[in-house]
C-alpha cells in the first residue's frame, strides 16, 4: 500500500514539472491504459493455484501472478490516476483565469467576500467570490469565480469603509491576469494564485459610473460563517491586547493568520529556527485533540452517576476510548478550519483521523502507512501543496521522528537505575523519561532537518535546537492552552487569560532574541545540488542509525560538503549581469570573479516591504553571497532607491555611490559614501568600470543648490562595465537631453555597449534615435512593471529599438534575465529558463 500511495504522490509531482499541460488526447490514452491494467490485476487471480493450467496465454497469466510484478503494475497504475487527477485539477484552474482582453476594462460585479481582508495605510485587499457579472455594452465579461481585489485610499483623504467576511457587495473593479514577478529563488505569486483559485487581481474604481454599494451585510454560507468566526477572534485578540507587541503571534496561533506578526519578529524566529511554532502545526493540534480526548474518557468513564431514566450508562452503550477518539476528531478538525487548513495541520488531521478508524476497528496500523496515507490525502485535496516549503519540512519532520524511534529497543537498565526505581517516585521517573525521549526527539528533528533546510532556504539555525527545546514546550503547553481558553471565555477573564498567554511568551521571546543575537546563530551557504543534499542525507541517517551502529559519527562528514559550498563567480576577466524582475524599477547584480555590485535597489512597495527585502536579499542568500562591495543608487526616485535601506542594515556594504543630495537617508546609512561623478574609474579582476555621468559641473550648478535643481532621474549615475569587446551601459532614467549632452563630450566610441539598459524604462523622453545608434547595442533590457501606468516602454520607442535591429528583452515578460559576458554575450531568462504551465509567458519580440 505505502508503494502505491507514493506512486499517485509522484504522478501529482510529474505534472507540476511541465511546462504545458498534457492534452486531453494524451490524458485519454494514459487513462484507457490505466483502466486496461486494472481490469488486468482485477481479472488475474493472486495465485497460481487458482489459475487453470496451461492454455495459450499461460506465460501472460503467469506474470500477473508474480507478486513484484502486481505491485509495479499497481504503482503505474496509482501514478497515472495521481497525474490524470493533477491535470485535470490543473487544468480546470487555467480554465478559470481572466481573459486577455478584458484586462484594464471597468467591469461591474456583484459577490461576496471570501476571507477576512488583510488592511493597511494603503488600503484593503480581500478575496472576493464572483456571484453575478453586469453585461458591458450588451457584452457579459467572463470574469473568473474568485478574485484578489484592493480598495485603495483616495489621495484626498477618502477612508476604506470597514469590509467584512461574508458580505455582498457591488463593485466596479479593473482587473488583470494573474502575474507576479519571477526571479531566481522568489516567491512564486502566479502559483499562489492559481493554488488559491484565483484567476485575476484587481482594485476597485472609487467614482465609476456604477457606485459601489452594499447589498447585504451577510450571505449565509459555511465558508462565510467560518471566515466570519476567524474574523470575530481575530479582532476579540488585538480588543484585548492593545499595543501589544506580540498580538499577531498570539493571532496566528489561534486562527493561523500571519499577516501582523511583525518583520523583526520574523527575522527572530527565522534565525533562531522557531518559525514552524508560530504556524499551527502538528504539535498544537494534537495537544488540542489530547487535551479534548482526554477531558471526554476521563468524564465519560465517571458517567455511572447518571440517573437510570436515561437509559444504559454510556460507557456501556460506546467504549470510553471510541467517545474519546471521536470528540478528539471533531476537536482537531474544528481547530484546523479555524487555522485554515495549513498544509501541516491538514496533515496532522489526517493521521489522527487514520490512527483513530485503525483503533476504532481494532486493527493495528503501520505509523509508515499511516504518514504515506496523509501523504496522499493532502495531495489530493492540494495537487500543489507539494511545491511549498511547510509542506516538505512538515513531513519529513514526521519521517525522521518515526526513523529514529519506531523499532527501536530501550536502552537496558544498569544497577543504579534499579536503585533509583527504589528511591524516586513512579511520577518523577515517569516525568524523566518523558523529558529524555523530548530531547531526543527534538534532537533527531533538528539534526535530520538539516540537508533540507538547507535545500530549501540556504541557511540553518545551530542555535535551533536550544530555542525549541524551550520554546515548543512553553508555547504548546502554556501560550496556545491560555490562549483558547481566553478566546471562548467572557470579559474580564479574557483579557486576563489572553494576557497571561501574551506575557508567557514574551518572556520566550526574550529569550530567542538573546540567541539570535549570537554570532553563530545562522550558517549561510549556497543552495546545494542534489548530489550534495543526497550525501548530507546519507550522514544524517548515518548519524540517527540505531545505538550500535559502526561509525555513526562519519555521518557528520556528509554535512561538510553542503556546509562548506563555495558561492559560483565568474571567471577572472568575465562578468554576470542579473536584472532582477522587480516591477516597475531597476535593479542589477553586476558580478566579477571577486566583487559584487548592486546597480539600484528597486522600489518600495508598501511600509513594510520592498524590492531589497522581498526579491534582491532572497536571490542573494540562495547564492551563498553575504555581502557587497559597492551599492550605484541612480538617484532618488522610489523605483530605484526604494529598496537600498532594507539591503543596507542586512548586508555589509562597502561603499554606497550615488547622486543623491546631502542629508539622504540613504547616505546616513550607508558606512561610506561617494556622488557619482563623471570620470571615476576603477578596476576589479580584470573588469572596467568606468562612471559617465553626471559630472562634477552638474553637481556644482544643481545638487548645492536646492532651489535650482532639475528634476532627479538628469542626475542620475550613467556607469559602463567593460570586460575585453563586451560592455554594458545603465545609464538609470537619463532623457534625451542628457544622452545628448554624453554624445557631446563623449563621443559614440566611448559610449558603445553590447548591452543597453534602456534609459528610463523606454519612456518617451528617453531613447533617441542618435543615442540608439552611438551605443549600437546588440541588446536592449527593459525594466518595467506588469501594465504599469506609464505605459513603459512606449510603443514608438519600444519599435525604434526593433528597426534599429536591436534584439529587445523586457522582465514583465521575460521574469529576471542572466547575462554572461566574456567573449561573447549570452544570456537566460527565468521563464523560458523555468517555464511551468501556471506562468504567464509571451514572445518580448511580437
Amino acid at each position: 500500500m505505502r508503494c502505491v500511495l507514493l506512486a499517485f504522490a509522484a504522478g501529482i509531482a510529474a505534472i507540476q514539472t511541465l511546462a504545458v499541460l498534457p492534452t486531453p488526447a494524451s490524458c485519454a490514452v494514459l487513462a484507457i491504459t490505466a483502466l486496461i491494467l486494472m481490469c488486468l490485476l482485477i481479472g488475474f487471480p493472486v495465485t497460481r493455484d487458482a489459475m487453470p493450467a496451461g492454455g495459450k496465454f499461460a506465460h501472460i497469466r503467469d506474470f500477473f501472478v508474480l507478486p513484484r510484478a502486481r505491485i509495479s503494475l499497481c504503482m503505474i497504475c496509482a501514478a497515472s490516476i495521481g497525474f490524470l487527477w493533477a491535470a485535470f485539477c490543473a487544468q480546470d484552474r487555467l480554465r478559470d483565469r481572466l481573459l486577455p482582453q478584458w484586462e484594464g476594462r471597468d467591469i461591474t460585479l456583484i459577490g461576496a467576500v471570501a476571507d477576512f481582508p488583510a488592511s493597511s495605510v494603503r488600503g484593503t485587499r480581500f478575496l472576493f467570490a464572483v456571484e453575478q457579472v453586469m453585461p458591458q455594452n450588451g457584452v457579459t465579461p467572463r470574469v473568473p469565480a474568485r478574485l484578489s481585489l484592493s480598495w485603495y485610499a483616495g489621495r484626498n483623504g477618502n477612508i476604506v469603509p470597514e469590509i467584512a467576511p461574508g458580505a455582498r457587495w457591488r463593485f466596479t473593479v479593473r482587473l488583470s491576469r494573474p502575474h507576479g514577478n519571477a526571479n531566481p529563488d522568489g516567491f512564486d505569486y502566479e502559483l499562489h494564485l492559481l493554488e488559491r483559485g484565483i484567476g485575476a487581481t484587481g482594485y476597485v474604481r472609487i467614482g465609476a459610473a456604477t457606485p459601489t454599494r452594499l447589498l447585504d451585510a451577510f450571505v449565509p454560507t459555511p465558508s462565510h460563517a467560518l471566515a466570519r468566526v476567524r474574523a470575530y477572534l481575530r479582532r476579540k485578540i488585538l480588543t484585548a491586547l492593545p499595543d501589544a507587541a506580540h498580538a499577531g503571534v498570539i493571532v496566528a496561533l489561534i486562527i493561523g493568520e500571519q499577516r501582523g506578526i511583525e518583520k523583526n519578529d520574523w527575522e527572530v524566529f527565522r534565525r533562531t529556527g522557531v518559525n514552524h511554532l508560530v504556524a499551527i502545526s502538528g504539535l498544537h493540534i494534537m495537544m488540542v485533540a489530547g487535551l479534548f480526548g482526554r477531558l471526554t474518557q476521563a468524564l465519560w468513564r465517571r458517567s455511572f452517576w447518571m440517573p437510570e431514566r436515561f437509559g444504559m450508562p454510556l460507557p456501556l452503550r460506546l467504549p470510553a476510548q471510541k467517545a474519546a477518539m471521536a470528540v478528539a476528531i471533531a476537536a482537531a478538525a474544528g481547530y484546523v478550519a479555524l487555522a485554515g487548513f495549513g498544509i501541516p495541520a491538514q496533515r496532522a488531521l489526517t493521521m489522527l483521523m487514520a490512527i483513530s478508524l485503525a483503533l476504532w476497528h481494532g486493527r493495528i496500523s503501520s505509523p509508515s502507512q499511516i504518514l504515506c496515507i496523509a501523504l496522499a490525502v493532502v495531495l489530493l485535496l492540494d495537487p500543489w501543496a507539494l511545491l511549498g516549503a511547510g509542506f516538505h519540512l512538515s513531513f519529513a519532520a514526521v519521517a525522521i521522528i518515526l526513523y529514529a524511534s519506531v523499532g527501536r529497543t530501550k536502552r537496558h537498565p544498569a544497577q543504579n537505575d534499579d536503585q533509583e526505581q527504589k528511591t524516586l517516585p513512579a511520577r518523577c521517573r515517569q516525568l524523566r523519561q518523558t523529558l529524555a525521549d523530548g530531547t531526543r526527539t527534538q534532537w533527531a528533528v533538528s539534526l535530520g532537518l538539516l540537508p533540507l533546510t538547507m535545500l530549501l532556504f540556504a541557511q540553518y539555525s545551530f542555535i535551533s535546537p536550544f530555542a525549541n527545546a524551550l520554546a515548543i514546550p512553553v508555547v504548546t503547553l502554556l501560550v496556545v492552552p491560555l490562549a483558547l481558553l481566553g478566546i471562548v471565555l467572557p470579559a474580564p477573564l479574557v483579557g486576563y487569560l489572553l494576557s497571561a498567554a501574551h506575557g508567557v511568551f514574551s518572556l520566550v521571546f526574550v529569550w530567542l532574541g538573546w540567541l539570535s543575537k549570537l554570532p553563530i546563530a545562522i550558517w549561510q551557504a549556497p543552495l546545494p545540488g542534489w548530489t550534495l543534499f543526497l550525501i548530507a542525507l546519507s550522514g544524517t541517517l548515518l548519524l540517527l542509525a540505531p545505538r550500535g551502529w559502526p561509525l555513526r559519527w562519519a555521518g557528520l562528514f556528509g554535512w561538510l560538503p553542503l556546509l562548506l559550498n563555495p558561492p559560483s563567480h565568474p571567471a577572472a576577466g568575465a562578468l554576470w549581469v542579473t536584472a532582477f524582475d522587480i516591477g516597475q524599477g531597476m535593479a542589477l547584480l553586476v558580478e566579477t570573479e571577486q566583487h559584487r555590485l548592486l546597480y539600484d535597489t528597486g522600489p518600495s512597495y508598501g511600509p513594510d516591504t520592498d524590492a531589497g527585502d522581498r526579491v534582491i536579499l532572497p536571490y542573494l542568500h540562495a547564492r551563498g553571497i553575504g555581502g557587497l562591495d559597492a551599492i550605484v543608487v541612480s538617484h532618488g526616485d522610489n523605483d530605484h532607491a526604494g529598496g537600498a535601506l532594507s539591503l543596507l542594515r542586512a548586508l555589509p556594504v562597502t561603499t554606497v555611490y550615488s547622486s543623491l543630495p546631502g542629508g539622504h537617508r540613504i547616505i546616513e546609512a550607508a558606512t561610506l559614501h561617494r556622488h557619482c561623478i563623471g570620470g571615476q574609474y576603477w578596476q576589479w579582476d580584470g573588469v572596467t568600470f568606468e562612471m559617465l555621468h553626471p559630472t562634477a559641473a552638474l553637481y556644482a550648478a544643481y545638487i548645492n543648490h536646492p532651489s535650482e535643481k532639475p528634476a532627479p532621474n538628469a542626475g542620475s549615475c550613467v556607469l559602463k562595465i567593460t570586460t575585453g569587446a563586451q560592455a554594458i551601459l545603465l545609464p538609470g532614467d537619463i532623457g534625451t537631453a542628457q544622452e545628448k549632452d554624453l554624445l557631446d563630450q563623449l563621443g559614440a566610441d566611448r559610449l558603445q555597449a553590447t548591452v543597453l539598459l534602456a534609459p528610463h524604462h523606454g519612456s518617451k523622453t528617453s531613447s533617441s534615435g542618435s543615442f540608439l545608434r552611438a551605443v549600437d547595442p546588440a541588446l536592449a533590457i527593459f525594466q518595467v512593471g506588469y501594465r504599469n501606468r506609464f505605459h513603459h516602454p512606449q510603443e514608438a520607442v519600444y519599435r525604434r529599438y526593433h528597426d534599429l535591429g536591436i534584439h529587445r528583452l523586457r522582465t514583465d515578460e521575460t521574469g529576471a534575465i542572466t547575462l554572461q559576458l566574456s567573449t561573447t554575450v549570452q544570456y537566460q531568462t527565468y521563464r523560458q529558463q523555468h517555464a511551468r504551465y501556471w506562468r504567464l509567458t509571451t514572445d518580448p519580440n511580437d
